[in-house]
C-alpha cells in the first residue's frame, strides 16, 4: 500500500512540474511574439511626404496599326489573265489597270446581242407605224416593245461582264506579291494580290470604361513602335458609340501621316493618350503600394506606427501612380519594407 501511495505522489508531482513548465513556456512565447509584432522593436524604413501637385494624366495603352485603306484585289470574272499591268511592291494609282482577262468570248456575245438588239428596235420602229394605223393591237406593239428592252438589257448585261475583265486599283496605294501569271485561269476565288494605302495609318485601341468621358476627337496622342525610340503622332477622329461588355473598355480609333514609310500595318503600338490635366493630385512611388484581394492599400506612419489605409488609384507611369482617394496631403507614405508591415508595426521614416 505505501508503494501505491508513493507512486501516486510522483505522477501528480510530476503534472504538477509539467503543468507550471507549459505556463512558463506560453509566457515566454507570448514576449516573443509580442516582441516580434514590434511593440518594443522599431523598423527603419523609407517614406515620402504626399504632396498635391498638378499631375499631366496620361494613359499607356497597347494598340495596333492598320492600313487607311486595304483591300484584296481579285476578279470578279473567271477566264484566262492575258496582261498584269503592275510591278510588286510598287505604287498604283486610282483607276489604274492592274490585270487584264481574255474577253473574246465575251465581246462575240456582245456581236450577237447587238444584233438581236438592232433588229428588236427596227420590229419596234414598224408595230409603232402599224400601231398608228390601227393595223395591229395595242398588245402586239407592246411585245414589240419588250422584245427591245429584253434585247437592250442582255447588251448592257455583257458590256458590264467586259467592263469587269480589265480590274482596276479602287484606290492609289501600295500593292503587295502578286500569286498569278499570264495565262493563269482565273477565277473569284483567286487572290491575286493585296492593295494597302501606307500614306495614313490607323491606330486602333481600347481604354477603360472609366476614361470614357475624357476622351474626345482631335485629341492628339503620342505612340511608339518597337524597334524604335522615334515618337509618333496622331489624332483621334472616331470613338465607338458604346462600351464593349465582355471587356467593359471603349474601343477609339486615330490616323497618322505616314509620308516616311517608317510604319507598317499590322505592328504595335505603345500609345500615351493625354487625359484631363488634374490639379492638386496625390501622386506616390509604385513600390509603396501593395495589391490586395477588394483592391490597393498603402501604409502610412502615424504616431509613429504603421497604419494601414486603402487607396483608389488611376494612371499609373513607370515610376508613380496617381491615387485618387485614401491619401491625403501631409500623409507619410512608407515606401520600403511594405511586405513586412503591420498595423501598428513602430516604425522609424526616413523622409527620401
Amino acid at each position: 500500500m505505501k508503494i501505491k501511495y508513493f507512486v501516486y505522489a510522483l505522477l501528480t508531482i510530476g503534472i504538477i512540474g509539467f503543468i507550471g513548465y507549459r505556463i512558463t513556456e506560453n509566457k515566454s512565447g507570448e514576449g516573443d511574439a509580442k516582441d516580434s509584432k514590434g511593440k518594443g522593436k522599431s523598423i527603419s524604413v523609407n517614406g515620402i511626404v504626399a504632396t498635391p501637385a498638378t499631375f499631366d494624366n496620361n494613359l499607356s495603352l497597347s494598340g495596333s496599326i492598320e492600313a487607311n485603306e486595304q483591300v484584296e484585289i481579285r476578279s470578279e470574272v473567271s477566264g484566262i489573265v492575258e496582261g498584269i499591268y503592275f510591278k510588286e511592291g510598287s505604287n498604283v494609282s486610282k483607276g489604274q489597270v492592274l490585270f487584264k482577262v481574255n474577253d473574246l468570248e465575251l465581246r462575240a456575245q456582245l456581236r450577237q446581242t447587238s444584233t438581236r438588239e438592232g433588229l428588236a428596235s427596227e420590229n419596234a420602229r414598224r408595230a409603232k407605224l402599224l400601231l398608228q394605223k390601227e393595223a395591229i393591237s395595242q398588245e402586239e406593239y407592246d411585245l414589240a416593245r419588250a422584245d427591245l428592252k429584253s434585247a437592250q438589257a442582255q447588251s448592257q448585261l455583257i458590256k458590264a461582264q467586259i467592263a469587269k475583265t480589265s480590274v482596276r486599283a479602287p484606290f492609289s496605294g501600295r500593292i503587295g506579291l502578286r500569286s498569278i501569271s499570264p495565262g493563269t485561269y482565273i477565277t473569284p476565288a483567286i487572290l491575286v494580290a493585296k492593295l494597302v494605302n501606307t500614306g495614313k495609318l490607323k491606330i486602333t485601341f481600347s481604354i477603360p470604361e472609366k476614361y470614357a468621358s475624357q476622351v474626345k476627337t482631335n485629341t492628339t496622342l503620342t505612340f511608339k513602335v518597337a524597334g524604335s525610340d522615334e515618337k509618333f503622332s496622331a489624332t483621334v477622329y472616331a470613338i465607338e458609340p458604346e462600351v464593349a461588355i465582355a471587356t467593359r473598355t471603349l474601343q477609339v480609333r486615330a490616323i497618322a501621316d505616314n509620308k516616311t514609310g517608317k510604319l507598317l500595318p499590322g505592328t504595335f503600338a505603345d500609345v500615351e493618350l493625354p487625359l484631363d490635366i488634374i490639379k492638386d493630385a496625390i501622386v506616390v512611388p509604385t513600390e509603396a503600394i501593395i495589391p490586395i484581394q477588394n483592391g490597393k492599400k498603402v501604409f502610412i506612419s502615424s504616431n509613429g506606427q504603421a497604419k494601414e489605409i486603402m487607396i483608389e488609384t488611376a494612371t499609373r507611369t513607370d515610376a508613380t501612380i496617381l491615387v485618387l482617394s485614401g491619401l491625403k496631403a501631409g500623409d507619410t507614405v512608407i515606401t520600403s519594407g511594405v511586405m513586412s508591415l503591420k498595423n501598428e508595426t513602430p516604425v522609424t521614416v526616413t523622409i527620401k
